[in-house]
């Protein structure tokens, strides 16, 4: 019977999300299953979206900017250590809030945290960024790699110190 109330719950929150805005999209439904789901997303513990610096960035629940680290790859963490200090990993899994659509999901850290990814990239904060709206670690080379905001849209956002010229000079990251 268990299971039956937790359908039940999760329809309605289908249902009062779809009357409750013009648009849920893919990433506000995925947020209310995963925060449905037995209790393993703590509340406070989601990825919200804000606009930083001209771009649409990821942030946690707090409005802290999310970032990823270039070396990682969809299966693990490669900032370990004295790394992990700087750049907090996001601790997984997470909820989705309202505008974010990509994917969610965890890796296993090799100290055996669960970190949160999104779209295949483990997910971290930066302790410069004292105060929400802050993007202090996007573009920095450190401790490895070049560490990038977490866009919305899929794409790397610009480093602070590209100039805004138009022309970088470098590719795109990937993503």
């Amino acid at each position: 019977m268990g299971w039956l109330a937790a359908v039940a719950v999760v329809a309605a929150a289908l249902i009062v999300a779809a009357c409750g805005s013009s648009s849920t999209g893919v990433g506000g439904i995925a947020g209310i299953l995963s925060s449905a789901g037995a209790g393993r997303v703590s509340p406070g513990n989601s990825v919200q979206t804000a606009t930083i610096n001209g771009a649409t960035v990821l942030t946690n629940a707090k409005g802290f900017t999310l970032y990823s680290f270039a070396p990682d790859t969809p299966t693990s963490s490669r900032c370990n250590g004295q790394c992990a200090k700087f750049w907090p990993p996001v601790k997984g899994p997470v909820a989705a809030g309202p505008a974010v659509s990509g994917a969610l999901g965890t890796i296993t850290r090799s100290n055996g945290a669960v970190q949160a990814t999104y779209n295949g990239h483990p997910l971290y904060t930066y302790i410069a960024d004292t105060a929400p709206g802050q993007a202090k670690g996007n573009g920095l080379n450190l401790s490895g790699g070049v560490w990038h905001e977490v866009t919305t849209s899929g794409t790397a956002a610009p480093s602070p110190s590209s100039g805004g010229s138009g022309s970088s000079g470098g590719g795109g990251y990937g993503y």
